[in-house]
């Protein structure tokens, strides 16, 4: 069994939750001109996983040293939101590290990445 390696971000983030398509598209642009690290979350309020996932990551915020958003997209809010990540399972992690794009969909990866226990 092959294990891969994850980076972690060991919560040095803070939770910025989104409420208008128009506000990611912001983002993305400024991401664009000005590549650096960005952290995109889609979740669906209608499911179990991603609101405890959620909590979760509230409940590590008290903790974090809040260096870098984690931008959290609804599925509710912004349906539309989920086309440009070809978003079709909740939640899904995008990680963008200069010009390089991942996803994450599996839910124990997630809690890896984000340094949930």
């Amino acid at each position: 069994m092959m294990k891969t390696k994850t980076k972690k971000i060991k919560s040095d983030y803070y939770l910025k939750f989104l409420r208008k398509e128009n506000d990611l598209n912001k983002i993305l642009k400024a991401h664009k001109k000005d590549p650096g690290r960005l952290r995109i979350l889609f979740v669906s309020l209608w499911d179990e996983y991603s609101t405890e996932l959620v909590d979760c990551l509230k409940r590590n915020e008290i903790k974090s040293t809040k260096k870098y958003p984690l931008y959290v997209v609804d599925s509710y809010n912004m349906p539309h939101s989920f086309v440009i990540y070809r978003t079709t399972k909740v939640p899904q992690l995008v990680r963008l590290d200069r010009h390089k794009v991942s996803s994450e969909d599996y839910l124990s990866k997630i809690y890896e990445t984000l340094g949930i226990k």
